[in-house]
């Protein structure tokens, strides 16, 4: 068993009953090739809330100060966690994120790149539609329904991918396909509230 994988399950062990988690739309998640999936981002569990309710292994991006300890270096490594320079172009995060996809794996992406502790979802930064223009990855949009608080139920629903051909094709921006992104996270929350 990988470290993932044991690190997936006792994560599960607590967060499942903690925050009475309720998954729905698995279903959406393609089986294989690569896929993008795309979360409002309310908290800090975010991530491994989002890599245990989802039926693939997740590839993270995780800010570059963490990767700075030896041992929280490997750690993070082995839990398919890579870094990112926030606040600037970061070409080598940004290759790796797209080997990734090309190699069939699958990204998790908080769009908004903050949290927004509002629970509303945020402006999203153009990251997100720059690997959706960039891939031939399925993007899932994916709804976090808090509020995080012990034994309330906490919702986590993921949507039907969303058509990327016709942005494509149409050489729609980064930052508008970002927003169809948001809206569709948007519609998920209105709908699953």
């Amino acid at each position: 068993m990988s470290l993932y994988t044991f690190a997936k399950n006792v994560v599960a062990a607590i967060l499942y009953p903690v925050y009475r988690i309720k998954v729905v739309g698995t279903e959406n998640v393609p089986d294989n090739g690569p896929v993008i999936i795309c979360s409002n981002h309310i908290s800090n569990f975010d991530p491994p809330v989002v890599g245990i309710t989802a039926p693939r292994d997740i590839y993270f991006m995780a800010k570059e100060e963490l990767f700075n300890n030896t041992f929280l270096r490997g750690l993070l490594t082995r839990l398919h966690a890579f870094p990112i320079k926030r606040g600037m172009k970061d070409r080598n995060a940004l290759r790796q994120a797209l080997n990734i996809l090309e190699e069939g794996n699958t990204l998790g992406l908080f769009p908004e790149g903050t949290r927004n502790k509002t629970g509303e979802v945020g402006k999203g930064l153009a990251g997100a539609g720059f690997f959706a223009l960039r891939s031939q990855a399925y993007i899932v949009p994916c709804a976090i329904i808090g509020p995080y608080k012990p034994f309330k139920q906490l919702k986590v629903v993921y949507g039907k991918p969303i058509e990327m051909e016709q942005y494509r094709e149409n050489k729609v921006s980064a930052k508008d396909v970002t927003q169809v992104i948001m809206q569709e996270i948007q519609k998920l929350i209105d709908e699953n509230r």
